[in-house]
């Protein structure tokens, strides 16, 4: 099982006490931000032969008998209710991506921040498969989100070069906690990536 770690605790706490989830909060400040991008590796994309989703096993249980999802959902939301065996039941979720509230939790996906496949095409295929679960369900690093359903569908497995949250306010944070993923995991950054990752750190 995946333990909550006491940054993973204190979010949840500071939902719960009300705080807004409508902007993406960076992990850390631009000039970190831009020195971790200066140390990924630049290279294109590694093939996708071999890749699936079931290579990231995803939503495993971190705490109780809650999955990663569930958690995902109770910490970004506000006046959430569960069941008995932690299925989200109710609650009020504000995108960052587009700003946009729900009520409804079929309405809210969980994104991962790093895309799967776009983390496979800048190395995780050549991890091995508990190191890909815990990538799949981090809740250490900035890596999983509730958001718009459809929004989280239209950005796919892309990445900044391809696509950026509708809301440009969003792009600091976005681009930060973007690095601070790659960077933990060492993974790569393809040459277009890197130079958005920089247009969008110029908004910070």
């Amino acid at each position: 099982m995946l333990g909550l770690t006491a940054m993973a605790v204190g979010w949840l706490e500071s939902k719960s006490a009300g705080a807004t989830p409508a902007d993406i909060a960076p992990a850390n400040d631009p000039g970190t931000a831009r020195t971790q991008l200066a140390e990924l590796e630049v290279r294109p994309g590694r093939p996708m032969a071999g890749y699936s989703r079931e290579s990231f096993p995803h939503w495993a249980t971190v705490e109780g008998q809650c999955n990663a999802r569930e958690a995902v959902l109770k910490r970004d939301g506000h006046d959430v209710v569960v069941d008995g065996r932690c299925r989200v039941v109710s609650g009020r979720w504000v995108s960052p991506f587009d700003g946009a509230t729900w009520t409804e939790p079929t309405d809210v996906d969980i994104d991962h921040l790093v895309p799967l496949a776009n983390a496979w095409r800048s190395g995780a295929g050549e991890w091995s498969r508990e190191r890909r679960r815990e990538f799949a369900n981090d809740m250490v690093r900035p890596q999983l989100i509730a958001v718009t359903d459809n929004v989280n569908q239209a950005k796919g497995d892309q990445g900044p070069d391809t696509w950026k949250p509708p809301l440009t306010s969003t792009w600091c944070g976005y681009s930060v906690n973007w690095i601070a993923v790659k960077h933990h995991y060492k993974l790569s950054v393809n040459p277009a990536e890197k130079t958005e990752l920089e247009k969008m750190l110029d908004r910070c």
